[in-house]
């Protein structure tokens, strides 16, 4: 990134209101965005979401059952991990996007657990102009998901459609 974006535009004297995002013009390869804050996973998490998303495997909902696995206790859904870790990922990337247009590569490479503070950062892969779209353009990012200790638990690549600077529309202008 050749300049730090602030977080915050002013809107009068002495007074700022938060942004998010950047714009296509803000992206450079091979950036790498850690997200902040982390998030420690909980039960409800987990058999709230599991549910939600029609996933009843024991595994995920049934403390008996997983007592009796490898793992000897419920292993967090990877539907939520993908979920919580999209989430994370969502305001340093994509938040002043128009569209996602897809994600890619999705690999789960490590067990989560109810109770582990898990992290995620972002590296610019590529950027391009969209063909179809004159003033917006098509970042694609590769996530990865990390545990409190560093275990990267999850990557995947993800391509969005984002405004160029000088195109934008202020919607944070009346928020």
């Amino acid at each position: 990134m050749k300049k730090m974006v602030t977080a915050h535009k002013k809107v009068g004297k002495q007074r700022y209101r938060e942004t998010h995002g950047l714009y296509y013009d803000d992206f450079e390869v091979g950036d790498v965005f850690e997200h902040r804050p982390g998030r420690t996973l909980t039960d409800v998490d987990n058999i709230w979401q599991s549910l939600l998303c029609l996933n009843t495997h024991p595994l995920h909902i049934d403390a008996v059952y997983a007592s009796k696995t490898e793992w000897k206790r419920p292993l967090m859904s990877s539907l939520v991990t993908l979920a919580i870790v999209g989430g994370m990922s969502l305001n340093s990337t994509s938040a002043k996007g128009v569209a996602n247009l897809g994600w890619d590569k999705v690999r789960l490479t490590a067990p989560v657990f109810v109770g582990d503070t898990i992290y995620a950062e972002s590296r610019v892969l590529d950027k391009r102009m969209s063909k179809s779209r004159k003033t917006q353009g098509v970042v694609s990012v590769e996530t990865r998901g990390l545990k409190a200790d560093g275990t990267v638990f999850m990557t995947f690549e993800r391509s969005f459609l984002v405004p160029l600077r000088k195109h934008s529309v202020d919607v944070d202008a009346n928020y």
